[in-house]
């Protein structure tokens, strides 16, 4: 959750601490200049660049067979659900022999976290060079992690805009807000220049579905072809961006020999008789119809849409580098017939709003499918986003919800977990384009975050991706409407079942309350 930046009444303030204003001044005024000097964004680096495409290597391989056979056109499968995903990037970094350059937002310290850690330190060993630029905000007790891992001769590691450590990391986050609030939101994975996956997944289980408590239901594309070297040339941006910092800059001593504990876990999961995460996502049904050509990918026309990493140091509201959401809005403003966004976090503001209500007026139909109050990970938005459904219902949009609780059957890894939450970024236009990437249709994606994200243009592939939107939102969303008296409702339809309510379904007393509490809160920094 973005940390509201709100101002009291100063005066009444000085006049109930006068005798310790001086005081408070100076050690207000030691803080942050102790957390802007203890940025270390001067520290020395190295630039590079993506390594060309080599047809000697395995991905080089499959690379310029698609090229010479589908020229200028990229090749597209959809990764829908965690255990392809992580089977996808699992294979894809040890097929690597040249590259690895990932990008993210998130990396947690679990399960998958190091799985991902140590399949990068097996290929490092191989020789692969290694970048990996995560963005330093959400990153909590990583540093040791981190640093271990650079300390790899082919590994490097970079935190995008970092805070200060010069007294505790998050202390550093207050007192420079208004620079440590901008993030980097992208999303990237890519193997020799050759193979890339693009989407809203971060490194966590929750998004490869191994949480037994949550699932996060989300959507990335395993590309190849020209749209690789705009993802890689994107990553290139950030990598070498003044915000990037090496990870050598904050000092900190480890071990390396402690890389080896990686080394033995990947090697118990490898030998766990098919039983553990490795085993069963490298050889899923889904990983095995690939290899074995049942599973081949779409062809279609692709260009990679990125901010510049220097968004983040232009002013908050100036779109002049909020290239991604610009490029979303013209589109919108050129569809003739529908658009439909799935989106996990919701706020259109005022400008938004006018967007969808002028789009129904010249007869396109705009469908909204996002959380509900008890499917979000983010009370405060969704709070905001609250402000503007009778708004939008009344303009003719209609609206979704997810539903938090599913009966669906255990998942590719046997559990089922008790929560859902939507975490998918994608939009499709007049069921010809269809975008998928990191940016969320919230303030914070279009004018304070950097994201990325993929057109692909093609109505067949925008027809059946439409097709499976509707297959899902019968399945585990609510149809959010407006009854006789102008109040909303929430009907949920599945087989002989029939689900009727006029209250934020399955949410109690206290998420209901705490929802409107955060009303107060400004919706421009969530």
């Amino acid at each position: 959750m973005a940390i509201a930046h709100t101002t009291g009444n100063e005066s009444g303030m000085y006049r109930r601490t006068s005798q310790y204003h001086p005081v408070a001044c100076l050690l207000v005024a030691v803080l942050l200049l102790s957390a802007c000097a203890g940025v270390p964004f001067d520290y020395p680096k190295q630039s590079s660049v993506h390594q060309p495409l080599d047809s000697a290597t395995r991905v080089g391989q499959i690379a310029s067979n698609w090229r010479a056979e589908h020229g200028d056109h990229s090749g597209l499968i959809g990764l829908g659900n965690g255990i392809e995903a992580l089977g996808a990037r699992l294979n894809m970094m040890e097929a690597a022999q040249n590259s690895i350059d990932a990008q993210y937002f998130l990396i947690k310290k679990d399960s998958a976290g190091a799985l991902f850690a140590g399949k990068l330190l097996l290929a490092a060993d191989r020789g692969v060079r290694v970048r990996l630029l995560v963005d330093d905000i959400f990153t909590p007790g990583t540093d040791q992690a981190f640093t271990l891992l650079n300390t790899h001769p082919n590994i490097e590691v970079r935190l995008f805009n970092p805070v200060s450590r010069q007294i505790f990391k998050y202390w550093g986050y207050v007192v420079d807000f208004k620079r440590a609030n901008r993030r980097m939101h992208n999303k990237s994975f890519t193997v020799d220049n050759g193979l890339t996956i693009v989407g809203g997944r971060n490194i966590g289980e929750e998004y490869f579905e191994l949480n037994q408590d949550v699932k996060f239901d989300d959507y990335e594309v395993l590309a190849v072809g020209p749209v690789v070297s705009e993802v890689s040339t994107g990553f290139d941006e950030f990598w070498n961006s003044e915000l990037a910092v090496p990870m050598d800059a904050f000092g900190l001593k480890v071990d390396p020999a402690e890389l080896d504990a990686w080394r033995d876990y990947i090697r118990r999961e490898a030998e766990s008789n098919g039983a553990g995460i490795y085993a069963q996502a490298v050889n899923s049904s889904f990983i095995k119809d690939v290899q074995e050509g049942r599973i081949t990918p779409v062809v279609a026309d692709a260009t990679l849409i990125t901010d510049h990493p220097d968004k983040l140091l232009t002013d908050v509201g100036d779109t002049e580098l909020a290239t991604l959401a610009m490029e979303i809005r013209d589109r919108f403003n050129a569809a003739s017939k529908e658009i439909i966004i799935v989106t996990p976090y919701f706020i259109p503001q005022e400008n938004g709003a006018r967007l969808v209500e002028g789009l129904q007026q010249r007869g396109v139909r705009v469908v909204i499918v996002t959380n509900s109050l008890a499917s979000t990970n983010h009370l405060p938005v969704h709070s905001a986003y609250s402000r503007y459904r009778k708004r939008l219902l009344q303009a003719g949009a209609e609206i979704y919800e997810i539903r938090a609780y599913n009966a669906d059957d255990a998942n590719a890894w046997g559990h089922r977990p008790e929560m859902t939450t939507l975490h998918s970024k994608a939009t499709v236009i007049d069921r010809e384009t269809i975008f998928i990437g990191s940016l969320n249709f919230d303030p914070r994606s279009i004018l304070i975050n950097t994201e990325m994200g993929l057109f692909i243009e093609s109505p067949e592939v925008g027809a059946r991706f439409t097709e499976l939107i509707w297959e899902d939102m019968a399945r585990v969303a609510y149809r959010v409407e407006l009854d006789d008296k102008d109040n909303l409702r929430w009907t949920y339809d599945f087989g002989d079942a029939r689900e009727v309510t006029g209250k934020e379904p399955l949410s109690g007393w206290w998420r209901r309350t705490r929802s409107m509490l955060f009303r107060v809160l400004p919706e421009g920094q969530l």
